[in-house]
């Protein structure tokens, strides 16, 4: 993709997010999108085939760079200048979400969070099975590991949206050790 491409894509991206503060995802039209991101139509549509592929990779692109970072431990952008970075990697995850990085506090806590907490979710799946379903205590045969990846993600986003609803005052630590202290029993 080129750099005219590029920078179209981020425009649509970030008229959409702006969108998607301000109304309920239904109540968006693509004429918006394209108007507020300064395109033409036939730019949106040589990008994504419909607004609900937009949502799909507005959701990849943003929970992946999130999780994504939280698995590179090295990839720390600036949070830990005067210290090391965590060890537990939900903590890691929170840090970037206490950042706020691009934007994603907002977009869980927004109207349309129900859309986007489900995408999170579905992103937090690979990275709870890689982190502690191969821990799991091997006296708990009789709960599937699908179950437990399900049930675990699920804590986790219900934990980040009660944070987000709280105004984020805990710290990252402080989340880590309480998500970490319910799901451990858990494994």
């Amino acid at each position: 993709m080129d750099r005219r491409q590029k920078k179209s894509r981020e425009a649509i991206f970030t008229a959409f997010s702006g969108l998607l503060g301000e109304k309920s995802y239904n109540k968006i039209t693509v004429q918006e999108i394209i108007d507020k991101a300064n395109v033409g139509r036939t730019t949106f549509y040589a990008h994504f085939e419909t607004k609900d592929a937009l949502l799909r990779e507005l959701c990849e692109e943003l929970f992946g760079h999130i999780v994504a970072s939280a698995r590179d431990r090295t990839h720390t952008h600036g949070l830990y200048s005067n210290a090391s970075a965590p060890n537990s990697v939900f903590c890691h995850l929170l840090q970037h979400l206490r950042e706020n990085d691009k934007n994603i506090a907002s977009l869980l806590s927004c109207e349309n969070s129900e859309i986007f907490l489900r995408y999170f979710k579905n992103s937090l799946n690979e990275l709870v099975e890689s982190e502690f379903a191969a821990h799991a205590d091997g006296g708990r045969r009789e709960v599937p590991r699908d179950f437990l990846i399900n049930h675990m993600s699920g804590s986790f986003v219900e934990m980040v949206q009660w944070w987000v609803a709280h105004g984020m005052e805990q710290t990252p630590e402080e989340l880590d050790r309480y998500f970490r202290a319910v799901i451990e029993p858990v494994m």
